[in-house]
Order: C-alpha cells, then sequence, then structure tokens
C-alpha cells in the first residue's frame, strides 16, 4: 500500500477525555466514541466517516495542520510555546518517516483541541486503512 496519511480533529469539553475506557481499541464504545484515542495510531480504527481529510503529499497534510490550528489559535488558553513554524518544519520531517503529527492544547473554556494527521500504513498499530482499496488511488 502506498503511503497516505489521515487528518483527525476533535474539540471539546476537555474533562471529557479522563474517559479513558471510550479512548482505547478494546472497549465496545471505542468506534462511536467522539473522542480522540489514546494511541495515535489508533485514530485508524475508527471509522471512516471520522476521517477529516486524505493526503498523498506532505505538504497538502502540513496546510491542513496549518488551517485547523489557524482556526483555533485566537482561543488558546496559554500563550504558544511552539510556534506555527517549528510545528510544520517538524511534521514536514516527521510524516515521510512514518511518524505520526498530533498537536493537542488547551482552549479557553475547558475546550480541548486534538489535531493529528495519522500515517497509513501506521508502524506502531495493525490497523487496516479505514478506507480500504480507494486510498491507494487517492483521496476519498
Amino acid at each position: 500500500m502506498i503511503m497516505h496519511w489521515h487528518a483527525y480533529q476533535w474539540i471539546g469539553n476537555g474533562a471529557e477525555r479522563a474517559n479513558e475506557a471510550e479512548r482505547r481499541t478494546g472497549s465496545p464504545d471505542f468506534p462511536t466514541s467522539v473522542l480522540p484515542p489514546m494511541r495515535t495510531g489508533d485514530w485508524l480504527a475508527k471509522p471512516a466517516s471520522r476521517i477529516a481529510a486524505t493526503f498523498h503529499d506532505v505538504g497538502e497534510a502540513a496546510d491542513w495542520l496549518a488551517a485547523e490550528y489557524g482556526k483555533v489559535r485566537g482561543v488558546l488558553l496559554a500563550p504558544e510555546r511552539i510556534t506555527l513554524r517549528e510545528r510544520l518544519d517538524h511534521a514536514r520531517d516527521l510524516l515521510p518517516r512514518g511518524v505520526d503529527v498530533q498537536w493537542g492544547e488547551w482552549l479557553q473554556g475547558g475546550r480541548f483541541v486534538s489535531i493529528g494527521v495519522i500515517c497509513c500504513p501506521n508502524r506502531h498499530v495493525p490497523h487496516p486503512c479505514p478506507l480500504g482499496r480507494r486510498a491507494e488511488g487517492g483521496a476519498p
């Protein structure tokens, strides 16, 4: 299978992240839970409907990360400690080497955002591509 990347995002009440049972693949609630998984690669075990986008180009994946981060940047709870430029440089370096990129930040009002681009196939988890053979031929 050709290396590609699936994008995922979640924004919600940050306290809900403490419900670790729903965030683990062994839970019967895992597939239907809106919460992000405990391990980044486990996003691939979620239904394909959770995929925000699929990329075959690292630059496009990085552009998506930047756009999603830009949507929440103004409501971050704390000042940025890592600049967007640094985040994107790391993403462009890591993704082609098979390393998932997951950004999680606290937002104002007790909310939390999780923005991730997950490698597929993934070397850390055995999950098949959630799109099946469609991912080999292009974006959904």
